[in-house]
């Protein structure tokens, strides 16, 4: 079977696509942080600003809007580690259309619950995101329902992707992209559509030190399973799967560096972000400036953007850690 992969082409359509349904989120300058790194500049794209606080709904968005009407009859799946089943109950419910979204034991309750407040049909099953894949699985086939990825898929990654052309149009001059990476439908998309643009461009992907997924296959050079720990970044968690076929192969053609950042340093980032912009995010949403800050990217003198990919997080939690950043 031939394997078509995504298109920069593919990006401009799922502009047009979701453009009734999807923010342009804000994209604003952060002079503190760029003197602590010494950056030219640095820009923040606030994609926590995004419907159902994350990017996620720029994808699911794509996907559900490309399907013909037999296909929504039948309704749609997914498995997430949190906010691409959120996104997808969103778009569903906007749509009229039947959502099951399928969830490992490690989700967080409060994911699951703000999930569930949005009307699908939860299935939680398994103790990591590559096991409550194989339930999504089953269930799609047994129900017939229609699979909507969380990353591996030419229209999901195309509408992460309309993040870059947002980027860009707005500041063209641009030399580095700093996005995070976990099955790399972010990650994938942003760099095939920015280098796209301007092939000179510099992409880091930004991964957890807990779970780097991405990185220990594309060192295996095959996608690989491995052991999902407690993170603050916890919607950062999660495989590639195991039969991926275009997000590794687009994260290793298109992004130039990666690099993990610790539970510190993730910390760092947060409390940044809040003091600096007063702005809530998850952990996730803050690696790259918890990377910009302990100096793990040479980025001096260069022009610098880095994506707040979310703001789900539990009170509590997001309290906790900052109370601990603040202790240092």
């Amino acid at each position: 079977m031939t394997i078509e992969m995504p298109s920069f082409h593919d990006v401009y359509k799922a502009r047009q696509r979701i453009r009734d349904m999807v923010w342009k989120t804000p994209l604003i300058s952060d002079a503190a942080l760029a003197e602590t790194c010494g950056a030219a500049d640095v820009h923040l794209k606030l994609e926590c600003l995004q419907h159902t606080g994350s990017f996620k709904v720029r994808g699911a968005t794509n996907k559900i809007l490309s399907l013909d009407d037999e296909h929504r009859k039948r309704g749609v799946i997914t498995f997430s580690t949190g906010n691409h089943g959120k996104a997808v109950a969103f778009v569903a419910a906007q749509k009229n259309i039947r959502a099951v979204v399928c969830l490992s034991e490690h989700v967080p309750t409060y994911r699951v619950e703000m999930i569930r407040s949005i009307g699908a049909e939860l299935e939680v099953k398994g103790a990591s995101q590559d096991e409550a894949e194989r339930h999504y699985c089953a269930l799609a086939e047994e129900q017939g329902l229609t699979r909507v990825e969380p990353f591996d898929d030419p229209l999901i990654i195309a509408g992460q992707g309309t993040i870059a052309t947002e980027i860009l149009s707005e500041l063209p001059q641009t030399d580095v992209l700093l996005v995070q990476l976990s099955g790399g439908g972010l990650l994938a998309g942003i760099a095939m559509a920015a280098k796209s643009i301007n092939p000179m461009i510099y992409v880091i992907g930004i991964s957890i030190e807990q779970s780097p997924a991405m990185l220990h296959s594309i060192k295996a050079c095959r996608p690989v399973e491995i052991e999902e720990k407690d993170t603050l970044a916890d919607s950062l968690l999660g495989g590639i799967g195991m039969d991926n076929r275009y997000t590794m192969p687009l994260v290793q053609q298109y992004v130039d560096d990666h690099v993990c950042v610790s539970e510190e340093q993730v910390k760092d980032g947060m409390f940044h972000i809040f003091e600096k912009h007063r702005l809530i995010v998850e952990g996730a949403a803050a690696v790259g400036v918890g990377a910009l800050l302990n100096g793990l990217v040479e980025v001096r003198g260069k022009r610098v953007v880095a994506l707040l990919s979310g703001s789900t997080i539990d009170s509590a939690v997001y309290l906790k850690a900052i109370e601990e950043r603040m202790k240092r």
